[in-house]
């Protein structure tokens, strides 16, 4: 897949000599899990998958099997039953309701707006398609906060996504970055972070709203961190993965990146 960065600025370009990139997920990191929009695209991928003639335990098992294996259900649909990605996205991303289910939160933008931009840059990784992107990002009044979105190119061949390690070096190559260990990570599913981390992004956040209830691959389930998951194996501590479940927790976590006060 070609993945396609999206600039807010155009003298954000390969001269750019900040030192560090913080990388952010968008959907259930920068709003809360709790808006349940990931049980609202779950019905509606359900919902495509059984349109295309299949049962409810077949789209359902082939749901969390496509999502198991490649990272997102729309790739298994794409090279095993060869849909139109761009209806997908019609019928399933801009279907939701947005607007009724997530509002701006003023304490994350004050977040990113403390970011010291002088020193860090400011992007975000996802793999929704950019509709669906920039939509939420406007929805929360952050896009104006956001220099870069890498998002997943529903229209390229090969499509990719996180937690794909192609997907972070193209990201890091469309970002001009050279170093790993200079990008900064969060993202909500312990899988993306743990192959972040596994190619040598430097720090790396797993955001866990412990206890809330999540879609994963058309499965409910209970939110909890790699070490809860994997019997308290301290699995986040071994890889030097922080584990928060607030954003606000970032500014103790990475209290490099803020302006001084």
């Amino acid at each position: 897949m070609e993945v396609i960065l999206l600039l807010i600025h155009d003298v954000h370009n390969r001269t750019d000599e900040r030192l560090i990139t913080v990388w952010f997920d968008i959907d259930n990191t920068l709003y809360s899990t709790s808006a349940k929009i990931s049980q609202a695209m779950g019905v509606k991928i359900h919902d495509y998958f059984v349109k295309l003639g299949l049962s409810d335990r077949e789209a359902s098992d082939l749901h969390h099997k496509y999502y198991t294996q490649y990272g997102l259900a729309l790739a298994g649909l794409i090279r095993h039953h060869d849909v139109d990605p761009l209806d997908f996205d019609l019928n399933c991303d801009q279907a939701l309701p947005l607007e009724e289910m997530i509002s701006p939160n003023p304490a994350h933008r004050k977040l990113l707006e403390d970011i010291d931009r002088s020193r860090i840059r400011v992007w975000a990784l996802t793999n929704a398609y950019k509709v669906h992107a920039e939509r939420v990002l406007r929805i929360l009044n952050l896009r104006d906060l956001i220099e870069g979105i890498v998002y997943c190119d529903y229209e390229a061949k090969d499509l990719t996504s996180k937690p794909e390690p192609a997907y972070y070096r193209k990201a890091m190559t469309l970002a001009s970055i050279t170093d790993p260990s200079k990008c900064y990570f969060i993202d909500d599913n312990w899988r993306n972070v743990e192959a972040a981390r596994n190619i040598g992004w430097g720090n790396c956040v797993h955001f866990c709203e412990r206890g809330l209830e999540h879609v994963e691959g058309g499965k409910v389930i209970k939110i909890s961190s790699a070490t809860e998951a994997k019997g308290n194996l301290k699995h986040e501590e071994k890889l030097g993965i922080k584990v928060i479940s607030d954003l606000e927790e970032l500014r103790d976590v990475w209290p490099e990146i803020f302006k001084s006060s």
